[in-house]
């Protein structure tokens, strides 16, 4: 993986393309209808998609065509709630600005106890083992490995409440005003978890997906490191469906079964967000059926 220095802010023009919110740095909110009882198609939208949305089950659902900035279906889209693992698109995107995707981290014992102590899921890393950053990144968004996030918090915060600054500090900048993070992995913790909503994820997810690296990374269903160490697989089932690009699933108790996902599909690219999901495996039927509600109607 080449070694360089990347700085995900968009563009003023580009920010407004996949999100309606005119200026990342000083960007509002875009304005939003109302959150309906049940899911529905904007009262105001254009004819596309033509007829109705599939029932999307789910505390909140959210889905928009990034290419345009139309929203699609909205469920509860503005409240706030626990993301659980969705958190770490946040923490990818503020290692992607600080860190060479070369430079090289020692994971130690304080980033396995971590995940261990808290029940997270791991990326299997052993104390000692000194990996690139660009690896440490398959690490953290294929198995969703909390040990991953926490290394490289300790690392680029630095320290893992410096880190968590940052990560409110990019999603103030973004506009995200509906979004507060406490940590790099989405676990819970003795002050409470973090929250966000399903229309604030699926507008980083959309700003995320802009870089190539995160894209390629969020796209692979296995990976494993050059020396072959390490083998990961990707949690994310959504990656055998057409067009599909990722980005993340979650879990906790409090956040139900999470599911931040998108395709490209006929040259529009269309990104949702399934939160508060009480059964596992519906998120990816209730994610494939909306994509195609959206691209074939």
């Amino acid at each position: 993986m080449p070694t360089r220095k990347l700085f995900l802010g968009a563009s003023m023009a580009a920010f407004a393309l996949f999100t309606g919110v005119a200026s990342p740095a000083l960007a509002q909110p875009a304005t939003a209808a109302p959150s309906l009882a049940a899911a529905s198609v904007r009262e105001h939208a254009p004819a596309f998609p033509a007829y109705a949305a599939p029932h999307a089950y789910g505390r909140a659902v959210y889905l928009f065509d990034a290419t345009t900035g139309q929203e699609l279906l909205d469920k509860n889209a503005a409240e706030r709630m626990p993301v659980a693992s969705l958190t770490k698109i946040m923490t990818a995107y503020v290692v992607l600005r600080e860190a060479n995707l070369s430079d090289e981290v020692t994971i130690k014992r304080e980033d396995v106890a971590y995940a261990e102590a808290n029940d997270g899921t791991t990326a299997d890393l052993e104390p000692g083992d000194s990996l690139p950053v660009g690896e440490l990144l398959y690490a953290l968004m294929l198995p969703s490995g909390a040990d991953a996030a926490h290394a490289l918090a300790r690392v680029y915060g630095p320290g893992v409440a410096g880190f968590t600054a940052k990560m409110n500090a990019a999603a103030k900048s973004l506009g995200l005003n509906d979004t507060h993070y406490v940590n790099a992995d989405g676990l819970p913790t003795r002050d409470g978890d973090g929250y966000s909503t399903a229309r604030d994820q699926a507008r980083l997810a959309a700003i995320t997906l802009r870089d190539p690296v995160f894209t390629e990374i969020t796209s692979t269903r296995h990976h494993s490191t050059d020396d072959g160490r390490y083998d990961w697989s990707n949690t994310n089932h959504m990656l055998g469906l057409p067009g599909a690009i990722g980005v993340k699933t979650g879990f906790t108790n409090a956040a139900g079964f999470c599911l931040a996902f998108a395709a490209d599909r006929h040259d529009h690219r269309l990104i949702g967000v399934i939160l508060g999901e009480d059964v596992s495996s519906r998120r990816w039927d209730t994610a494939g059926s909306l994509l195609d509600w959206a691209a074939e109607s």
